[in-house]
């Protein structure tokens, strides 16, 4: 019965960690974004975060939107940086073409840093891609 359950492969969606200018606080910060660099818009995007190692776990985070469209990005949560000494995960589930997709994508812990910045898809800014 298992078998007879066809799960879609997530293409074309990422989780990005950028770091930007905070014009309130003056402050570099590191944002979550979704990103959606395929050519179809993304219905009811579901997201759950959360960080945790052997000793520290975060509380859970949800996010919800209606509708991500084709070849854009929404912001999902600020990174505080006491969490970037964590494993992130972003559980991320949406429709798309009336099929349910779901990943979960993983920031290992100490990977949002300067030094794994690259361009992120459809965003023209550079960032760290979670796995």
């Amino acid at each position: 019965m298992r078998k007879d359950i066809n799960i879609p492969e997530v293409a074309d969606v990422y989780v990005a960690a950028v770091k930007e200018f905070n014009e309130t606080h003056r402050t570099d910060d590191w944002n979550a974004y979704i990103v959606n660099d395929s050519d179809e818009p993304l219905e009811l995007v579901l997201i759950v975060s959360n960080g945790y190692n052997e000793k520290k776990k975060t509380s859970l985070m949800r996010h919800k939107l209606q509708v991500l469209p084709a070849k854009s990005f929404a912001k999902i949560e600020f990174i505080e940086d006491s969490v970037l000494e964590l494993t992130n995960e972003f559980a991320v589930t949406y429709f798309l073409d009336g099929k349910m997709f779901e990943k979960t994508f993983v920031f290992k812990a100490g990977s949002i840093k300067d030094e794994n910045k690259a361009p992120v898809p459809s965003m023209l800014k550079e960032g760290v891609l979670a796995e």
